[in-house]
């Protein structure tokens, strides 16, 4: 992603034009697609130097979500957290909110804010790697009860007790919205938890007849969902 666009020149800085330079070896006259203000160009290197890569912009194509997708992520074990976002990035959600539910680990809850911009850094990293317009959001972690409304979208929370409602044909049926997905912890939703979705609007959905763990689960409802909205 570029850190300047003008005209027909881009430029990248500091350690993202260094690790282009150094890790991935660019050089002056190669291609490659340039991200900046929400348009992926094709480019073309013209110039290297210490921390600086410019680039020559030789057309644009813009890459559009049909509909943004916002997921409240239950706080589970980090390394396999850190894999979900990473995959929800890729796939293309708008943002990420960091959910501490009830059955979170407390150890987890405890240390989730320090992992806050860990989290920022693999989600730019994530977007780079598959060319997205722009860095989604990766929010400060917070407890579920206070953020529960979402004015104006569809709020869908996946429940292993929903039995009927399936995320593809609730999402299919309401596409024209902004998305925004709930998964829940290792363990799932307390009752209380399902309660206080239900007072809320929320609708509940299923992925399957399958307990799958959580970073799976994120995986599969943001996957569905991109699918049934493009």
């Amino acid at each position: 992603m570029a850190d300047e666009v003008s005209g027909n020149r881009a430029v990248l800085l500091g350690d993202h034009a260094d690790h282009l330079v150094r890790v991935l070896r660019a050089r002056v006259g190669e291609e490659c697609d340039v991200a900046g203000y929400g348009v992926v160009y094709r480019a073309r290197i013209i110039e290297i130097s210490e921390g600086r890569v410019e680039f020559e912009l030789d057309h644009n194509i813009k890459v559009q979500i049909p509909v943004p997708v916002t997921v409240l992520l239950s706080i589970f074990k980090f390394a396999r957290m850190e894999w979900a976002i990473e995959k929800c990035v890729e796939l293309g959600v708008k943002k990420i909110v960091p959910v501490i539910a009830r059955r979170t680990d407390a150890h987890l809850a405890a240390a989730a804010k320090k992992r806050a911009e860990r989290w920022r850094r693999i989600a730019t990293h994530a977007a780079e790697q598959s060319r997205r317009i722009s860095v989604p959001d990766i929010a400060d972690p917070v407890k579920l009860a206070n953020i529960l409304e979402f004015p104006g979208a569809f709020p869908i929370v996946l429940a292993e007790t929903e039995t009927y409602s399936m995320l593809g044909s609730l999402v299919s049926s309401n596409c024209s919205k902004e998305i925004v997905l709930a998964i829940g912890p290792e363990g799932g939703w307390t009752p209380d938890e399902m309660d206080a979705f239900n007072r809320e609007g929320w609708v509940a959905a299923s992925l399957g007849p399958t307990i799958l763990r959580a970073e799976t689960a994120a995986t599969a409802a943001v996957a569905i969902t991109m699918s049934a909205v493009s």
